[in-house]
């Protein structure tokens, strides 16, 4: 089922998530319509806070970019109860957008390699240095288990520049092609 994503400005998005309880009955279908959602919103990433739930669930697809990034064809996992617990100290700037904050893209520099702990959809625990583009992503997608969305991460400066897009998204205006859930309808 596809869920709406909520929108810059709901609480929920704002909360630190709590771990999940690994349960395959209680954690497939959810995991089943994020997917789903993820698909119809064209994204590469979800985080459950995004559909209104504050755990620590995040499903990620980078298939669709496999043309350009072939090391990722098929790539598409599942992360429960994901924490970052390093960093490395080189960064890299790179444009990001998040489907909770449709229309605003920014440069955000992040760490380039970062050091995880998750359980997959096996429940089996993980442990692991990440780098790359997969790194940036999780590091995105994490953000928002921990509260945090992309624009915490860019100047005071820019985010003047996108006041007004926020301060729609606050009063329940938002174009886009996917179902969404906003604080006010507009």
């Amino acid at each position: 089922m596809k869920l709406p994503i909520y929108i810059y400005g709901m609480p929920v998005l704002r909360e630190v998530a709590q771990d999940v309880e690994l349960n395959h009955d209680v954690l497939d279908p959810l995991v089943k319509d994020m997917y789903e959602t993820l698909e119809a919103s064209n994204g590469v990433g979800l985080a459950a806070p995004q559909i209104g739930k504050s755990i620590r669930v995040v499903v990620i697809d980078l298939d669709i970019l496999s043309d350009d990034l072939p090391e990722y064809k098929g790539f598409r996992h599942v992360y429960f109860n994901a924490h970052i617990h390093e960093t490395n100290d080189e960064t890299e700037t790179m444009e990001e957008g998040c489907l909770s904050l449709p229309g605003i893209s920014e440069s955000v520099t992040r760490p380039t390699r970062i050091r995880v702990s998750y359980d997959d959809e096996n429940f089996i625990h993980h442990d692991e240095w990440v780098e790359g583009y997969l790194a940036r992503v999780m590091q995105h997608e994490f953000d928002h288990l921990e509260g945090r969305m992309f624009i915490d991460h860019i100047s005071t400066f820019r985010k003047q520049m996108n006041k007004s897009k926020l301060l729609a998204f606050l009063k329940g205006k938002t174009h886009c092609s996917y179902k969404v859930k906003t604080v006010k309808k507009a």
